[in-house]
């Protein structure tokens, strides 16, 4: 009852056409996929695709003492090359975003000018508005060009250190 299933070439039920087996085993000619016989030695692994293992003896190297080196990054990442054109982009979005800011602080002063908050207090408070979205902006900026350096934590823990201290400091300066 065991029989070998065949498939037509060309797909299935063209007439005129003789029936192939399925396996490739079965066929002589065939340059496809074949397993190895589990009773060979695998082939020896060239220099340039290996290193010996840490504490190995350094004498002739055998298969077992050798391993491959993976081609990934150890930082656990794609790691990108940081070009003067995207540095360029980068630099021109930051700058943009802080004229922005500027007019911001500004109008954020004589808002709170108009709140009968004192002009010399209010643009104090404008000026660590400016500072707290400039020091995100910068690091939003840099954490894009290069993900890589820029989203270490001490970066990460400079930029938030600094916009917490200017959000307190502008909003105890707003005061009236």
């Amino acid at each position: 009852m065991a029989e070998k299933s065949t498939t037509t070439e060309g797909g299935a039920g063209h007439q005129g056409q003789a029936a192939k087996p399925a396996t490739a085993a079965a066929r002589p000619d065939s340059k496809g996929f074949k397993l190895p016989d589990p009773n060979t030695q695998p082939p020896a692994l060239s220099a340039a695709t290996t290193t010996a293992l840490p504490g190995a003896s350094q004498a002739a190297p055998t298969a077992a003492t050798l391993t491959t080196v993976p081609a990934i990054n150890p930082a656990g990442g794609v790691k990108a090359d940081t070009g003067p054109r995207d540095l360029a982009i980068g630099g021109g979005v930051w700058l943009v975003l802080v004229i922005a800011f500027f007019f911001a602080k500004t109008g954020y002063a004589n808002m709170l000018v108009g709140k009968r908050v004192a002009p010399r207090s209010a643009n104090a408070s404008g000026w660590w508005l400016f500072i707290l979205l400039t020091s995100l902006a910068t690091g939003g900026v840099l954490a894009v060009v290069d993900q890589e350096r820029f989203l270490a934590p001490i970066y990460i823990a400079g930029f938030v250190g600094v916009a917490l201290l200017a959000l307190i400091l502008m909003l105890m300066t707003g005061r009236r």
